[in-house]
């Protein structure tokens, strides 16, 4: 047994919000209490530990991360920088130190941070002459390219466009280097793939960080390679972090005939939702969205699916009780999602299925008709907060007034649906504490673009933030009575941190840092 007493510890349950101690036994908690109530039902052997105030929370939940490349991309040429140049110099420093012909990986670059134009292929031939280079922009919805990677690709100027993607041509019809939506397959299929060994390793490598910024949990949507690294890591007791693992659409065919379904999988690495995308993102302006970009009368981005297509694959995961999770950025692809939804809640009432617990990834920008739907149909709302802070000049330029409604936290929480946060790292970083910022104060961490923040109707309190990192995480996994608070019998998941988020300046909540976690009664750190 071990008891953490002497602590200033946040529950997060409604029932007993705040204590002292904690006893803790089996991977579980006993009791939450005082001290000396606590050591009346302590038996045994109890190590005890003295927290000398320290502030104490349940572990959280990123409730949408990409593990496989989050963990891979921590060795890759970080390209999330001021300016292009500074990109272009880091990888040519890469260059420099790689063997020749052996490929230059790097990952984080948005061209609306530099000057707005997508850079180019030759750009990069300079400062790596001798290398393929495959850089993928920070949205994971498009990639830049040397000559060298497209020729390894064999794209000439003359290769046709895939379907849901684009080849950038220039006004010459040349190949410019930059590889949107599906197209980036074509390049992905030239770059030696990593073993399930490396992805393992790297996973292994990548919980100590992830620690560190106070996750224990996660909700993963890579795919083959990375569960079966995940599987791995259980059967050789190194996973140490909660795994909701979600499958890809493609994928369903096959768990319709397997009978798999939600939930299936221990307290460690358990089925998740069937993951769908209905459309592409920001950055590259591929989101589907009803009305063009502006300054872009001929752009209404990429829907990759109607609600109808939708609604089949949602169909045949809800005749064996899998849940759906759907990508939605645009306020044309949130649309048919909700349709797809409302047939599917159809479909579940009248084939007396269960209503599951199915979400939109995102919903970046909706329109006001649909904003309340998802609380109708019961449709959990996960989004990813940072993603506000990292995007609003981008929104402003290319959404306008349609912003009013984009990253709508508030909005959604009104209308009474239910909200998990995420990163969608690498897309961003994974630390919670720069979500909550983001969450609390609609502000990047230099206080842009103004006191008040950006379009401060949409702000939630810390406690409805943390509560989407913890409980709605837990909720959508379906492991709300097992994870999201420290109450008794709950799993003993719990981050020790160097300062009480409800204590500080908002503004400080981005220092906040583990300074230990423990995982099924363990320290991990």
């Amino acid at each position: 047994m071990k008891l953490l007493y002497n602590a200033n510890i946040h529950t997060l349950d409604s029932s007993n919000p705040f204590t002292s101690a904690i006893l803790i036994a089996g991977g579980r908690i006993i009791a939450v209490g005082e001290k000396g109530q606590l050591e009346g039902i302590a038996h045994g052997k109890v190590e005890k530990q003295d927290m000398k105030g320290a502030t104490i929370l349940p572990g959280l939940t990123d409730a949408h991360i990409h593990m496989q490349y989050y963990s891979l991309g921590l060795s890759k040429v970080d390209c999330e920088t001021k300016t292009k140049q500074e990109c272009l110099r880091r990888v040519g420093e890469r260059a420099q130190n790689t063997k020749p012909g052996e490929w230059v990986l790097g990952h984080g670059w948005q061209q609306n941070d530099w000057d707005g134009e997508f850079p180019t292929a030759a750009e990069l031939d300079v400062v790596s002459p001798n290398n393929p280079v495959y850089l993928t922009a920070k949205s994971l919805h498009a990639a830049w390219a040397n000559t060298s990677a497209m020729k390894l690709a064999n794209i000439t100027d003359d290769t046709p466009d895939p379907k849901d993607g684009s080849i950038q041509r220039d006004a010459n019809g040349k190949a410019t280097g930059i590889l949107l939506e599906t197209a980036m397959a074509l390049v992905n299929a030239a770059v030696p793939e990593s073993t399930i060994a490396e992805i393992e390793a790297a996973m292994e490598k990548a919980q100590s960080v992830l620690w560190k910024m106070g996750i224990t949990g996660i909700h993963d949507f890579d795919r083959r390679q990375s569960f079966m690294a995940l599987q791995s890591l259980r059967a050789k007791g190194k996973l140490k972090l909660r795994v909701c693992k979600n499958i890809p659409v493609e994928s369903v065919e096959q768990a319709n005939d397997l009978g798999l379904r939600t939930g299936f999988g221990d307290e460690w690495l358990w089925i998740g939702s069937v993951k769908a995308f209905m459309d592409g993102a920001l950055g590259p302006r591929t989101a589907a969205m009803f009305q063009p970009y502006e300054g872009e009368p001929n752009n209404k981005g990429i829907l990759n699916m109607d609600g109808e297509e939708l609604f089949e694959y949602s169909r045949k995961a809800a005749d064996v009780g899998l849940s759906m999770t759907v990508h939605a950025i645009g306020d044309r692809a949130n649309h048919e999602v909700l349709n797809a939804f409302e047939q599917l809640r159809a479909y579940e009432s009248q084939n007396h299925l269960p209503h599951l617990r199915h979400r939109i990834e995102h919903v970046q920008v909706i329109h006001p008709d649909d904003a309340p739907r998802l609380a109708k149909l019961n449709v959990i709302a996960s989004m990813q907060p940072i993603h506000a802070t990292s995007d609003m000049y981008a929104a402003d330029r290319y959404w306008g007034g349609r912003s009013k409604l984009a990253y709508a936290w508030r909005a959604q929480l009104n209308y009474g649906a239910l909200l998990a946060f995420g990163s969608d790292a690498p897309v961003e970083s994974p630390n919670p504490f720069l979500g909550l910022h983001a969450a609390v104060t609609r502000q990047r961490a230099d206080g842009s673009p103004s006191a008040e923040g950006w379009y401060p109707e949409q702000k939630l309190t810390l406690a409805e933030a943390l509560s989407a990192y913890t409980f709605g995480a837990a909720y959508i996994a379906n492991a709300e009575n097992r994870l999201g608070k420290l109450a008794e019998n709950y799993l003993a998941d719990l981050i020790v941190l160097n300062a009480d988020p409800f204590e500080v300046d908002p503004g400080d909540l981005p220092a906040i840092q583990a300074d230990s976690a423990m995982i099924h009664g363990d320290w991990v750190l």
